[in-house]
């Protein structure tokens, strides 16, 4: 029987979180038929092999860092499930939460996309959704943010208020995304200029421009240990943030942009 969801992880230098994800992702297994694909960007710690080891696992090995959004449309482009489930390297996947995410897709056909609620290891809410990236939403969530991970009273209970609830915001985050293959091929899957951060809201963009709707649920909740792999190099990972910001506003917001490259000059970055 053909396989209903392929899940695409995309892996650099972070084995020990590889790993993990793997372990739970069979332990057990979704119960729907799925394959599961690891694009290796280059990585010099041995990931590839380690997920070889897995039998269901098909590894491809890129010669090079070529990218999240890259990566990710090479790994979806392997094979030809309905339903693609994007997922981080640094993610936990409970047992049956793979199942009732699709359930919930199934369930609404208006919607291409659904994100879950992701919480880290002690149950902190992330807030992974929002409204389209522009200069006030951008600094409204980056407080947010911010203060959330400083462990912040106020901001942390609006973020666990806000993802108590179910939502249709412009775009969930990419480290755990669960997308019809037939609305992610109708937009041309990722737009490969966005090196690392922000792909995720400029795919979800092009989803919502053919009249399809981004969704989000609480009611499936996934472990995210929050970019380790991006921790083990700081600054290639802010390098890579700041061209894929510049894109980012060169194709949604192109009047922005020279001004975030001369703020980007003033203070030296």
């Amino acid at each position: 029987m053909p396989p209903t969801l392929c899940i695409v992880i995309v892996s650099f230098n972070a084995r020990g979180e590889l790993e993990r994800c793997l372990a739970s992702l069979h332990a057990p297994a979704p119960a729907l038929v799925h394959e599961i694909v690891v694009v290796d960007n280059a990585s010099t710690d041995g990931s590839a092999a380690s997920a070889r080891r897995w039998p269901d696992v098909r590894v491809i090995e890129s010669a090079a860092n070529i990218g999240f959004a890259r990566a990710n449309n090479i790994g979806i482009r392997a094979g030809a499930a309905p339903f693609l489930l994007l997922l981080n390297p640094d993610t936990i996947v409970p047992a049956g939460a793979v199942d009732r995410l699709v359930d919930y897709l199934v369930a609404h056909p208006d919607a291409a996309v659904v994100g879950p609620r992701l919480v880290d290891s002690e149950g902190r809410a992330e807030l992974s959704f929002g409204r389209m990236i522009g200069p006030v939403n951008e600094w409204r969530q980056k407080r947010l943010v911010v203060g959330n991970a400083r462990a912040d009273l106020r901001a942390s209970a609006i973020v666990d208020q806000m993802t108590r609830r179910e939502q249709t915001p412009d775009w969930v985050s990419g480290a755990c995304l669960l997308v019809r293959r037939a609305d992610a091929e109708a937009v041309g899957l990722f737009d490969e200029r966005f090196e690392l951060y922000t792909e995720d809201v400029d795919f979800c963009a092009s989803i919502r421009r053919r009249g399809r709707l981004v969704r989000f649920t609480p009611d499936v909740e996934i472990v995210h240990a929050r970019g380790r792999s991006a921790a083990a190099t700081p600054r290639a990972a802010a390098d890579a943030y700041r061209r894929s910001r510049l894109a980012f506003y060169d194709k949604h917001h192109p009047l922005w942009a020279p001004v975030l490259r001369m703020y980007l000059r003033v203070t030296g970055r």
